[in-house]
Formats: C-alpha cells, structure tokens, sequence
C-alpha cells in the first residue's frame, strides 16, 4: 500500500497554519505586553496608596504591607483571568469549536456550585480580609489561637509561619478569630515583680530612668514611640509586689525593645539594691529526714564538740 505524500502535502493548507501561527504569536505578545502594562499600573497604585496612607497618620510600614497585600490580590486575579482568556482564544485559533467548552464549562461550574459553597465562603472572606483591612502579608496576627507571621493572603487562604518555622495554612472561611499584634502600633506588656520589703515609689522610678534612657538610645529610641507607661502596683503575689507597664513600639518592635528593656532593669535593679524575689525550696530525703542546712549545720557543731 502506498502513501499518497504528495496529495497529503498538497492538501494541508500552508497559509491558513502560517496565518494562524502568526495569530497565535500576536496573542502571546499582546499578553505579555498586557503583563508589563499591568505591572506599571500596580507599582504606580502602590505608590498612591503608601501616600495616602501616610498622609492619613499611617505608619510607612504599614503603608508599605497593605500596598503589597492588595497589588498582590489585584495581580493574581488579573493575571488568571488574561490567562483563561488566552488559552480560550488560542484554542479557537487552531479549529477547535470553543462555544461547548464554555457551555460544558457553565454547567460545570453550576454542578460545583452547589459542592464548593466552602471554596466561595473562603474566596468571599478572604476579599473582606483586604476589604477592611483586617490583617496584611508581614502582620504578626493569631489565627484561631495559632501565632505567626503572616506570609500570604490569597483568595482562598491565610498563611502563618509561626517562631519555629512551621507553616499553618487556615481556610479564610474557617477563621473564626482573627488578632492583629502588629496594626498601626505593638505593645509589650511587663510584670516585674519586687520584695514586699522594697519602696514601691522608688522603684518606680528606677523604672521610668530606664525607660527614659531606652528611649534616648540612638538604636532602640526610635523603634519606641514613647517613654513606657508605668500603670502602678498591680497585684500581690506570693512572694512579690508587681508592678505593671507597658512599652509602645513600631509594629513587630515589641519583643526586641521588650528584651532589651528587661536586660536593663535587671543591672538598674542590681544596682539599686531592689531585690527580685524567687521562689525558694527545701528538700527532703524521705519523711524522717532533715533539710540539708539543718544537717550541715548539725554535722558543724559535732564537728566542733569533739574538737573541744
């Protein structure tokens, strides 16, 4: 049997594939260029939206993550429905009839409509996410009692990225509590405990010295947006009268300052004679057995009466 190559050749339509390849090329160009355009249009709109922000009172951090959170949104969506549209013309480019697929596509999503009333909940709650600014990609936010850096916000989910390293990806429809640790400002809450043999006032004021100085250092002042709140004796504890305060810090700031500012009220406190009680214990061996500072001091005078 002989293969006719001359009428398989003859038959195939060279101009219509040439067109068509051309086409094919001038619609891949148009995208990328749609790409670029689109790429302008959000660093300007990221622009405009760090001034206003700022020009509201917005700390240029916060201005900056929420800019980055709602370019990012705004690229994603864009840049699958340029793509589905791609696809879509490219196919009808090369012959194939795309009026079914977009039919069997409507029913299709029909049919999953009603199984992914989740997938719209989440896609619906992620939107009110940005909407109100609830929460932004670099937010330290807890999630339904899980704690992390917020690394993504898409459509469908949140991303935390808690200190050990371990990522939690919450469903946005899921999420039933939301708390922003790090929105507009930080606070770093300290409980310092004293001997109930110390001045209370005095060590107050050892207090705001320290937090006085911190906020004069030239690194730790100016993550500090003010002096520490000293709210006054709290509580009595067992073996100690606390004294409640706050730091107030640029967001994300609080644990570095916090840290730095127990580290100096430890020294200021060593300094001024102010004593940081702890807990102390005795041990035992067995019931009938005595403290070890008992036994010690016993075995001294035994030591001492057959010396003598």
């Amino acid at each position: 049997m002989k293969i006719d190559i001359t009428g398989i050749v003859n038959s195939i339509n060279l101009q219509a594939i040439a067109k068509g390849a051309v086409h094919i090329v001038l619609i891949l160009f148009i995208a990328w260029i749609a790409t670029i355009i689109l790429k302008k249009l959000l660093k300007k709109l990221k622009a405009h939206l760090m001034e206003r922000t700022r020009s509201s009172g917005e700390y240029a951090e916060e201005a900056s993550k929420r800019a980055d959170t709602l370019t990012g949104l705004i690229r994603q969506a864009f840049l699958i429905g340029l793509w589905v549209i791609v696809v879509l013309i490219i196919l009808k480019e090369l012959g194939i009839e795309i009026a079914p697929i977009l039919a069997g596509a409507g029913v299709l999503g029909l049919a999953v409509g009603f199984g992914a009333q989740n997938l719209v909940r989440d896609v619906i709650s992620g939107f009110f996410f940005i909407l109100e600014n609830q929460v932004r990609v670099g937010d330290v936010a807890v999630v339904n009692g899980t704690g992390g850096l917020v690394e993504q916000i898409n459509f469908r989910t949140i991303v935390l990225r808690d200190l050990a390293g371990v990522v939690h990806v919450f469903p946005n429809g899921t999420v039933n509590t939301l708390s922003n640790m790090t929105k507009t400002w930080s606070g770093y809450v300290f409980d310092l405990g004293v001997a109930y043999k110390e001045d209370t006032d005095k060590v107050v004021k050892i207090i705001e010295q320290v937090g006085r100085e911190m906020k004069r250092d030239a690194n730790f002042g100016q993550l500090m947006l003010e002096v520490p709140e000293i709210f006054g004796v709290d509580k009595f504890g067992d073996s100690a009268v606390v004294i409640k305060g706050r730091l107030k810090t640029k967001p994300i700031q609080q644990w570095a300052v916090g840290r730095e500012f127990l580290r100096r009220i430890k020294y200021a406190f060593d300094a001024g004679g102010i004593e940081i009680p702890f807990p102390h214990q005795t041990v035992y061996f067995g019931e009938a057995s005595k403290p070890f500072e008992l036994k010690l001091l016993e075995a001294a005078r035994n030591t001492g009466s057959e010396a003598n």
